[in-house]
């Protein structure tokens, strides 16, 4: 379809060519003696109505001697005159008077146009005329063949002259130019053969390149071609459009640079990443090269240096992923322009910029624009924007970007820094709140791993802990606070604490969940709107005690995942139990779950970080952690690791707990029980029975203390109980005696008095063993004394 449909109508001649314009001849007389078929168009009167009449009488006024003069004139003149028409309107028209002598025969040419139709042609004329001479629009013409044949004095001045390009193609018009428009075929010839093939017109190309009058500096058009035809429809040629667009361009380019720059630099909240990104964003559409220097204490999260600008020992970041990642050290004379710019915090230009010491690997710079990087109250360091193919030195306005973009980045750049630094004050909380070790246990072999989430996600709140207990049983516990980051992590050195000073009251896995919800849900109340408290963070936790003496294994969970159990003969058994809520919710009440382990059972604590992650839901990962402890019988070390090993590749999301427990079991011959009927007299026989298992183990020094203890526990039972009291010895790192009987009265330490008869038993325990203590059970009560093997 014709893109202009009224190109038709759009006319160059003028209105006074003979062509067009209304004509008439005059004689000596001034009667008109020739009346063409376009005077009788333009004015209505027909050759009959005029022929013979006098031409005055077409005047709207009567200024006769004027019409007489321009009919007596010798050369051609050209007035304004009001003419009458038929219908009786008045037509202002352009009027040419050509006198004519022939043969002795006087006579003259009138030629009459409409005035408004002329000065609408002169109006084009002008147009055209403005294209050609004035116009900031480069127009060329070229033929068929694509040679130039003509160009304005736009492109004239762009060539230099051209004079020199006529007749040559168009491709030596800008040698080195290119394309950067994409949408069309990049090479020019093939561009004016559609165009001239087609006749669709290619508009708004983008082309790079240095004009002859300006060969320094790269300049930006965008040019449009057009295919050009005679009256006839016959091919002339084409021309070309072309506007400098240098300036709007490369404003563009710097818009579009700064969004990219918002979008990218400073995402990372790493340091080396950051200054990656400065030299992804800036090269190469600003420089060639982009290098950034910090000082030590910046990449390593530290307070950068105060009071003098870090001109000295500073390190140049290479790589751009953490595997490629390395530093340099590079210093600046006193007199470079290098320390001028850190010194006084502005941008320096330099032309021949001398090499940092230190500096190897790079191109020969041309140019380099130095720019310190800065933040709120100190200089962060250095980057260096660096040209070495492109010849243009930096302007104002790239100067002024490159400031953008260095400040953009200093403020990333410290924002990771200041995130490093608390993240390492977060990793060392985390660190110091979790056990080092785990004490020794005849009761059980344990090993752990602990493997952190990814450290963009921050600091869990994970925690295990394994807590020695009286009778030689050990409680185990493995917790999560859900979420990341310095408060997750205090939280759950909190509730690590507060698990190990209630297991240490002797409480059973239930109770000490419910006691534990309840403290949770009672801090969470003062906070209920921050979303700082535990119940906003969500907290699970499971608590096991195991009895080396029975093989009982015992565990309650507050929406943590139970253990995965796995026998000697490496069948494992997963817990049909769902695990109570998680603590701080209340409502349903936790309830002990017993179990009779064997010796060299495995028992698997865990967090959702072993068995879960974005790619596997959880029931799959116990599979796959179950399926790991069917090699029950591998050292648990190796077990660990295999576990973790099975974990999916990549960063991981959650921190990730594991701890695995073999338990064992005290031989008959290393523990003693004595039943005694409630009867005073029975302290005697518990002493005696006490010291003969003494001497059978070899620990008849320790004879004296434990007869006294085992006096004290006894006699304070038969004193209170109204059943059996049970006496147990049991050698393990050290002797424990306990007494158990029926009673629920707890006993209480206190000193007596000079003329008291009492109340100096449990003074005597406490002051003879290393530890002691009361732990409740269904029947009763047990008070336990723990002495020191010598």
């Amino acid at each position: 379809m014709d893109r202009f449909p009224n190109a038709a109508n759009v006319d160059f001649h003028s209105p006074l060519d003979l062509s067009k314009a209304a004509a008439a001849v005059l004689d000596a007389e001034g009667r008109i003696s020739g009346w063409g078929s376009s005077a009788q168009r333009l004015l209505g009167h027909s050759p009959e109505d005029v022929l013979g009449q006098s031409a005055a009488r077409l005047l709207a006024s009567a200024p006769g001697q004027r019409l007489s003069g321009l009919c007596q004139a010798h050369k051609p003149r050209s007035t304004v005159l009001d003419l009458s028409c038929r219908d009786g309107h008045t037509l202002r028209a352009a009027v040419t008077f050509s006198p004519l002598a022939h043969r002795g025969v006087a006579a003259t040419v009138v030629v009459a146009a409409g005035l408004e139709a002329l000065r609408g042609w002169e109006a084009q004329l002008a147009l055209l005329q403005g294209l050609a001479t004035e116009s900031t629009v480069g127009l060329t013409i070229f033929d068929t063949d694509m040679r130039v044949v003509w160009g304005n004095v736009s492109t004239d001045l762009e060539l230099a002259g051209i004079a020199d390009y006529i007749g040559r193609p168009a491709a030596d018009l800008f040698p080195e130019g290119e394309f950067i428009s994409r949408h069309h075929p990049p090479d020019e010839d093939q561009i004016m053969e559609h165009v001239m093939t087609t006749g669709e017109p290619i508009m708004g190309m983008h082309y790079r390149g240095r004009a002859p009058v300006d060969p320094v500096r790269e300049h930006v058009w965008s040019c449009s071609y057009h295919r050009m035809v005679d009256a006839r429809g016959e091919l002339l040629g084409l021309f070309e459009e072309s506007l400098d667009i240098t300036d709007r361009y490369r404003a563009q380019e710097r818009l579009s640079l700064l969004v990219r720059a918002g979008k990218r630099i400073g995402a990372s909240l790493d340091v080396r990443r950051t200054a990656a990104e400065l030299a992804d964003v800036a090269v190469p559409q600003l420089a060639d090269e982009v290098l950034v220097d910090l000082p030590p204490a910046v990449i390593e999260g530290r307070q950068p240096p105060t009071g003098s600008a870090p001109g000295h020992s500073l390190l140049r970041m290479h790589g751009r992923t953490p595997e490629e990642f390395r530093t340099s050290p590079v210093s600046y004379p006193p007199s470079s322009p290098q320390a001028l710019s850190l010194a006084t915090s502005r941008p320096i230009v330099d032309a021949a910029p001398p090499e940092a010491t230190g500096e190897t690997g790079s191109a020969a710079a041309r140019s380099c624009l130095f720019v310190p990087l800065l933040t709120r109250d100190a200089v962060l360091g250095l980057a260096t924007f660096r040209r070495s193919s492109n010849p243009d030195p930096f302007g104002p306005e790239e100067q002024t970007l490159a400031v953008e973009l260095a400040e953009r980045a200093a403020v990333g750049i410290d924002n990771a820094r200041r995130y490093t630094s608390q993240h390492a004050a977060a990793l060392v909380l985390q660190r110091s709140l979790l056990p080092q070790h785990l004490p020794e246990q005849s009761a059980v072999e344990v090993a752990y791993r602990y493997l952190p989430a990814d450290s963009r996600v921050g600091v869990g709140g994970d925690w295990f802990d394994l807590i020695p207990l009286s009778g030689a049983r050990v409680g185990l516990t493995v917790g999560d606070v859900v979420g990341h980051g310095m408060h997750a992590a205090a939280t759950m050195g909190r509730l690590r604490a507060t698990v190990r000073t209630l297991a240490l009251l002797d409480l059973d896995p239930a109770e000490l969940l419910t006691r534990l919800d309840g403290l949770v849900a009672q801090d969470s109340e003062p906070h209920a709107d921050d979303g700082l408290s535990d119940k906003a963070l969500g907290v699970t936790c499971l608590y096991a005690i195991y009895n080396p003496v029975t093989g009982r294994f015992s565990w309650a969970s507050a929406g943590h995942p139970p253990p995965i159990v796995a026998d000697t003969s490496g069948s494992v058994a997963l817990s049909a139990l769902a695990p109570g809520p998680p603590l701080g919710l209340g409502g349903l009440p936790y309830e002990n779950v017993d179990l009779n382990l064997s010796r060299g059972s495995v028992v698997a604590f865990f967090t959702d970080g072993v068995v879960e992650d974005r790619r596997t839901d959880i029931d799959s990962g116990i599979d796959r952690l179950a399926h790991v402890l069917t090699w029950q019988r591998c050292p648990l070390e190796e077990l660990c690791d295999r576990a973790l090993s099975a974990l999916p590749p990549g960063p991981q999301a959650d921190d990730a707990t594991l701890l695995l427990v073999r338990t064992r079991r005290l031989d008959d011959d290393r523990v003693a029980d004595l039943e005694l009927p409630p009867d005073p007299a029975m302290v005697a026989h518990a002493r005696t029975v006490a010291e003969r298992q003494l001497e059978t183990w070899g620990l008849s020094e320790l004879s004296f203390t434990a007869e006294l203890v085992v006096s004290e526990l006894v006699t304070n039972s038969i004193r209170y109980a109204t059943g059996p009291v049970m006496l147990r010895l049991i050698r393990d790192r050290s002797l424990l005696c306990e007494v158990s009987d029926n009673a629920h009265t707890a006993p209480h330490l206190r000193r007596a008095r000079r003329d008291d008869e009492g109340g100096r038993g449990l003074f005597l325990v406490a002051q003879m063993s290393q530890r002691w203590g009361t732990r409740y059970t269904a029947s009763g009560k047990t008070i336990w004394a723990e002495l020191a093997i010598p």
